[in-house]
């Protein structure tokens, strides 16, 4: 079940509305326990001085800031708690902006704002207000001592909050040499429009459901058949290669027609777009799903 994690108000002008935050994402991976491999004991990790070997008892470690010549600032928890942003509980709205002008790169956690039983009605109403208006809110506010950028957007008459990185986070393009050069290179015209045609013949919705984390399922799986005895080892398929030269317009043009013949196999899942195409369903589709009760777990 859900927990709340954040409580506090939407604020923009002279309005107030209380809410909770609840994480929209629930992550999901497998962990795995460090083991003694001859006797299968957990491998404990201590914390010791790189200079005598020694393990430290908690009140010996601080905090310290390696500068580039290799000396340390030490800072105190005291020092870090003074600096640190008032919590004043309240999501601050700054602007309100179009979604487009916000470049997906920004974003980083999402959130599900629910409101109070009280404030449902203002909450209800700025939801629908920014719907129809098309908006988006930029706001700041405080979470555990850490001081947020975030967007709050309307999806289907409720809001969502969605954490930002700060501009100065990003890396710049211009800091990556593998992108410099791009707008001195020359595209034909003609490998411009069989791209189009690529890019027309492979349209569809997104539909998220259809995409799952393979290299996780394999994991389960395996963990799945060890558990129930089978040792079993597992073949990797082996890795594509990338050292074939390829002619790029031919290349395009066999991946079209392979995109049209795609379309022609599975007519059911056909757009209305008469040059779209489904992507190929998942394997394992209409089967059981390996690993079921190791997944309820991980």
């Amino acid at each position: 079940m859900p927990r709340v994690i954040w409580k506090g108000s939407i604020s923009f002008g002279l309005v107030t509305i209380p809410v909770h935050l609840f994480s929209a994402v629930s992550r999901k991976s497998v962990r795995f326990n460090q083991l003694d491999a001859e006797t299968g004991a957990r491998v404990r990790h201590k914390r010791v001085s790189s200079a005598d070997g020694s393990e430290l008892p908690p009140e010996r470690i601080v905090k310290g800031y390696e500068l580039p010549s290799g000396d340390y600032v030490t800072v105190t928890d005291r020092e870090l708690e003074d600096l640190a942003p008032v919590a004043a509980r309240t999501i601050d709205i700054d602007v309100f902006v179009d979604l487009a002008d916000i470049d997906p790169v920004f974003y980083d956690s999402a959130y599900h704002l629910v409101p109070d039983e009280a404030a449902a009605k203002p909450y209800k109403l700025l939801a629908e207000a920014m719907d129809e208006a098309g908006k988006v809110a930029v706001c700041h506010f405080v979470m555990r001592s850490k001081q947020y950028l975030a967007a709050v957007r309307p999806v289907d008459g409720r809001l969502m909050l969605s954490t930002m990185v700060y501009a100065d986070e990003l890396v710049a393009p211009g800091d990556i040499s593998g992108l410099a050069g791009l707008d001195e290179i020359d595209v034909d015209e003609r490998e411009t429009a069989m791209a189009r045609q690529l890019i027309a013949a492979l349209e569809a919705g997104f539909e998220p459901d259809r995409y799952t984390d393979s290299y996780r399922e394999a994991v389960l799986e395996l963990i799945e058949r060890k558990a129930s005895g089978d040792s079993t080892a597992t073949v990797a398929p082996a890795a594509p290669t990338s050292d074939t030269v390829v002619d790029l317009m031919a290349a395009l043009e066999a991946s079209v027609a392979a995109a049209k013949e795609a379309r022609k196999r599975h007519p059911a899942g056909a757009m209305a777009n008469t040059e779209g195409v489904d992507a190929a369903p998942e394997s394992g589709a209409g089967q059981e799903e390996p690993a079921a009760r190791i997944r309820k777990s991980a």
